[in-house]
């Protein structure tokens, strides 16, 4: 029988082929994809951007960091005009592999439209108490673009230009629910997650670094900028139960929780399957 977690995995990879995409270079890195129809904008770049029978490519010419991040802000610039992505004013850095050296910066709103990999930091804020583990859950704003009024991790967010996952999670643990950096600190790393997502933008390749934070008692998030409405603290089987039985909660902190619930030996996975759908990016 299907586990009834599948169905998030399933969701977060609704694009079993990159065909039809092609692929985009810089170098010799494949570092994205791009449609065909988002292409077409950057043949009007051909200083900047090649075509071959190997797909997309940034110009040879572009050998620095620098030179490569002005040539792509002026292909974000191109693309979100012409309806593909938007501008966000937040740079992520570009890389082949999610260890890979750094080859350029690129905005975040058009990481999709070039099938950029992005990548990100969860937190699990557990509390460990006699009658079980709970876990802190925030609710998301209601305005929010993203899976508004959804249900996500006490600190999640994406990883800027220049930041590593450490210095990452401190800044939104203070920035999201109020956390101290010496707490934040503490948080230990405990896997990750990816997924490759078709969406109206293009294609999500996310990679999430996934961190559990015991939160001491008495200590209470609180939202401090427009992310999340409120913080509640659940009895862990109460969040399995919202994740097995529910859409209630963010597409991608589906996986997350699920990631939490297998270390735990919540969840059973006798064939693997559950473990192995929930890193999809090498």
């Amino acid at each position: 029988m299907t586990s009834p977690f599948a169905r998030h995995i399933a969701a977060c990879n609704n694009l079993p082929s990159p065909a039809g995409y092609l692929p985009f270079r810089i170098g010799e890195e494949q570092v994205g994809w791009i449609a065909p129809d988002a292409a077409r904008v950057l043949t009007f770049r051909p200083r900047d951007v090649h075509f071959d029978g190997r797909g997309v490519s940034l110009a040879a010419r572009l050998r620095g960091v620098g030179a490569r991040t002005e040539a792509l802000a002026g292909v974000a610039e191109a693309l979100a005009k012409a309806g593909y992505g938007r501008i966000r004013g937040e740079r992520f850095d570009v890389r082949a592999t999610p260890e890979g050296p750094v080859l350029a910066t690129l905005d975040r709103g058009v990481l999709p439209t070039l099938g950029v990999m992005s990548q990100g930091v969860h937190i699990n804020g557990l509390v460990r108490r006699s009658d079980g583990l709970h876990l802190w859950v925030g609710w998301r704003a209601k305005d929010k673009s993203v899976a508004p009024g959804k249900l996500d991790n006490i600190v999640a967010g994406g990883i800027p230009a220049g930041y590593d996952a450490e210095r990452c999670l401190v800044k939104e643990a203070e920035e999201e629910a109020s956390l101290p950096a010496e707490l934040a600190v503490t948080a230990r790393r405990v896997g990750r997650v990816s997924y490759v997502m078709r969406t109206q933008e293009g294609m999500r390749r996310d990679v999430l670094h996934l961190y559990d934070l015991d939160v001491p008692e008495g200590v209470v998030p609180k939202p401090n900028d427009d992310e999340v409405e409120r913080y509640e603290l659940w009895p862990l089987a109460r969040v399995l139960e919202c994740v097995r039985d529910t859409e209630d909660v963010k597409f991608n902190v589906n996986l997350v929780l699920l990631d939490l619930f297998l270390r735990e030996g919540l969840v059973e996975d006798p064939d693997g399957s559950l473990r192995a759908g929930l890193d999809q990016i090498a």
